[in-house]
């Protein structure tokens, strides 16, 4: 489904991704893992940009803050519907919608938040609103950049079960060894945006982890 063969990426003249190779097959559930500045955000958001039908949850969560969750929310699918069910959807949502958009804020811990607006919500809220909005799209790939920073150990634990049980490729970063370890079938950690290595999560030992994330 995905196969990059050399990137390099720059900002400016400072090389981010270097020589980078990676072959994700659909339906496979990649964690990428690794030291701040090793690149995943730069990978995430170029996937992001040449898939561009993907489900794209970035850090910065890209919601509407005066706008309801629900209206975040069916953003996701807003060219899947006609312009005039899109705007009566603002006013008075769709009984479909509605019932699809509550069951999983529901499945998210937020049932009383589908009327919210996301600007009154808390960081954690926010970032629930956001991958609610990513499974909603029901894209064969879904892009997530930290979708559980915010969240304490259960909710992250909780929503990280409910985004890698979704029928899609997913490729997710996670700050959290552990949670990755649990829950992605594959670990490619990053360092110096490149691969430092690309394997089963059954296989990435104590002493791999150790090398990845050794200091300068």
């Amino acid at each position: 489904m995905i196969s990059l063969d050399n990137l390099t990426l720059s900002y400016g003249e400072l090389p981010v991704i270097r020589e980078l190779s990676l072959s994700v097959a659909a339906g496979e559930k990649v964690a990428l893992i690794g030291p701040s500045g090793a690149g995943k955000s730069t990978l995430l958001r170029h996937l992001a940009k040449h898939f561009p039908e993907s489900a794209w949850m970035p850090q910065d969560l890209a919601l509407v803050p005066p706008l309801s969750a629900f209206a975040n929310i069916h953003a996701a699918r807003l060219d899947r519907h006609s312009l005039l069910r899109n705007l009566r959807n603002l006013v008075s949502p769709h009984p479909q919608d509605l019932a699809e958009i509550s069951a999983l804020l529901s499945s998210l811990k937020l049932d009383d938040k589908i009327r919210s607006r996301v600007g009154e919500l808390s960081g954690g809220q926010q970032q629930r609103v956001a991958l609610a909005r990513a499974l909603h799209r029901e894209s064969p790939l879904i892009l997530a950049d930290e979708p559980v920073s915010a969240l304490d150990p259960a909710l992250a634990e909780l929503c990280l079960t409910r985004l890698f049980a979704a029928p899609a490729t997913l490729i997710v970063s996670l700050h959290s060894v552990e949670l990755a370890r649990r829950h992605a079938s594959r670990l490619v950690g990053l360092r110096h945006g490149q691969v430092f290595f690309d394997l089963p999560a059954s296989q990435v030992d104590d002493a791999a982890l150790i090398e990845l994330y050794r200091p300068e």
